[in-house]
């Protein structure tokens, strides 16, 4: 497996403010395997993703990425497994404004050693799949939203990533670049053996995984294989 939740808790706050986020989730997602995670804003999605990644500890429970347990790794092996292992895509995302976009794609290739023009190969390589080789040498700022949130997930899935996280990464995008996204991230996993988690409201995106796992009041409360994606889309247009 790349990644498990086993019986895994977070809660928020203390004493009578105290807030469940996660309670007592467990999880799996082996290689080549999309799951998409759905459920109402307030179910522990987000919350899901963080623990996944290692940029929070559970109050109880365990989270192992690759075989390894996050919670007995020192800080740089945690920041070493997260940089080079784990792709992120957060609603937030953080790209660096006083590098282009191709600098951003490239920034953790060249975190891990790889040559810069090696680096930058891959990553115009990628800008060139979503659509965006044309903005290769664009400051974030001089980007629309949608076109930061395709450079964020070219920076996520670059490299030999064996996680990817992903929180919404269609919510800034048209349907048609929706469509570009997703399907780089079935491909990443059907090509590469990439493991990937994917937090979405929608269910025709939902179609693209091999699993769909629901949550509510942080618990998982069903699971199950999503319609085919053009089914749900069949679905969504009669609706």
């Amino acid at each position: 497996m790349i990644l498990e939740l086993r019986a895994v808790t977070r809660r928020h706050g203390t004493g009578a403010s105290s807030v469940t986020a996660l309670d007592a989730v467990d999880l799996r997602v082996a290689p080549g395997e999309l799951v998409a995670v759905m459920g109402p804003s307030g179910s522990g999605k987000s919350t899901l993703l963080h623990l996944a990644g290692g940029l929070d500890s559970p109050d109880a429970g365990e989270v192992a990425v690759d075989g390894q347990v996050l919670g007995t790794l020192r800080p740089r092996q945690l920041a070493a497994l997260r940089r080079r292992s784990i792709g992120y895509v957060f609603q937030q995302l953080n790209l660096i404004p006083s590098l282009t976009a191709v600098e951003n794609v490239m920034l953790p290739r060249e975190l891990d050693g790889r040559p810069t023009g090696r680096a930058r190969r891959e990553a115009l390589a990628l800008l060139d799949e979503l659509g965006l080789a044309e903005l290769a040498d664009r400051f974030p700022d001089d980007m629309s939203g949608g076109q930061m949130q395709r450079v964020a997930i070219a920076r996520a899935v670059v490299g030999e990533r064996r996680l990817i996280l992903a929180d919404e990464p269609t919510g800034a995008l048209d349907s048609h670049s929706g469509e570009d996204v997703l399907r780089l991230l079935r491909g990443r996993c059907d090509d590469a053996g990439v493991a990937a988690v994917l937090v979405t409201h929608d269910a025709r995106h939902a179609g693209w995984a091999d699993r769909v796992v629901f949550l509510r009041d942080g618990r998982v409360v069903d699971e199950t294989a999503p319609l085919p994606a053009a089914e749900s889309l069949l679905t969504a247009g009669a609706e």
